[in-house]
């Protein structure tokens, strides 16, 4: 039987150029290369999860343009299931201008766009699918009122939720307790915490609002951090060669999302992630980075 995951999210035409070292403030650099591909923080976790070999809803919103046009096809490719997705004519679909240095840092822009415009009609269209989900993953890259009320929605229905709470974004502590599962990474942890003085571990736990919830924090390529009531463990990534590290997050959701919907246990749903994030960053790009499951098994298995 395989995973069912619903993903409500973002997509965004990722703008990518590739240079040496980033422009300072006023600075023009030549770029090596540019490339336009489709990305979004909720289309990227859906395609790793389908990727991952889960059965993969989506929801969101796109503009009446072209750049909607590569969200189509990207879904189509890979059997991800967009009859949930609004279309916009009065706002354009997302965009994310992308710089990718030599060493594989990145900086981007998000325009948000359609994005910030999801309707608890397009939510709610999908009731019954929601209803028969593992495991539902949202983000912050639509209206935040949109986020708690499709956690909302899937905590009525018994699913279990993931809030990965990035763009970093101070969130009401209603909102954060509908998450099962926090995956911020070091900054985000930041900002939802308030506070940059204390530890990784003192500040997730301060996330957590009830006993059964879990805090996952990433740490690059030092892996992921477990914080949960009594809990607290480290689980160290995989060496690789890192070419760009645009998206490694959206595949370690997409990995955990997936990982926690087949019963794996907590700790090795982790290190299945951390698998999928480690080869994110082989490729360039974002969602064309995301690996195959016989890829990150494989890796696992090493």
């Amino acid at each position: 039987m395989r995973a069912k995951i619903v993903v409500v999210g973002s997509f965004n035409a990722d703008l990518t150029s590739y240079m040496q070292r980033m422009p300072r403030p006023g600075e023009t650099v030549h770029g090596d290369a540019f490339i336009t591909g489709a990305g979004g923080k909720g289309s990227n976790q859906a395609v790793a999860a389908a990727r991952l070999g889960a059965e993969v809803a989506f929801i969101g919103r796109v503009g009446a343009d072209v750049f909607a046009n590569l969200a189509y096809e990207l879904w189509d490719a890979e059997g991800v299931n967009h009859q949930f997705v609004g279309r916009d004519s009065e706002h354009a679909t997302g965009v994310a201008p992308i710089l990718v240095d030599s060493s594989g840092e990145n900086m981007i822009v998000v325009v948000l766009g359609a994005n910030n415009h999801v309707q608890k009609s397009e939510i709610d269209a999908a009731r019954e699918v929601i209803a028969a989900a593992d495991v539902l993953v949202a983000q912050l890259e639509i209206n935040y009122d949109m986020v708690a009320y499709a956690l909302e929605t899937a905590k009525e229905l018994g699913v279990r939720t993931i809030l990965n709470p990035a763009p970093a974004a101070a969130l009401p502590p209603e909102t954060l307790a509908l998450a099962d599962y926090l995956t911020p990474n070091e900054i985000e942890l930041e900002t939802l915490a308030g506070d940059t003085s204390t530890d990784v571990e003192t500040a997730a736990r301060g996330l957590l609002t009830r006993p059964d919830q879990i805090a996952v924090v990433t740490l690059g390529a030092q892996g992921a951090q477990i914080v949960a009531p009594g809990l607290s463990k480290a689980v160290p990534s995989y060496e690789v060669d890192v070419v760009d590290t645009t998206g490694a997050g959206d595949a370690f959701n997409g990995g955990l999302a997936v990982a926690l919907a087949e019963g794996m246990a907590l700790e090795e749903a982790l290190r299945f992630a951390n698998a999928a994030a480690a080869l994110s960053v082989t490729k360039p790009g974002a969602a064309p980075s995301t690996p195959y499951r016989a890829d990150v098994d494989a890796l696992c298995a090493r």
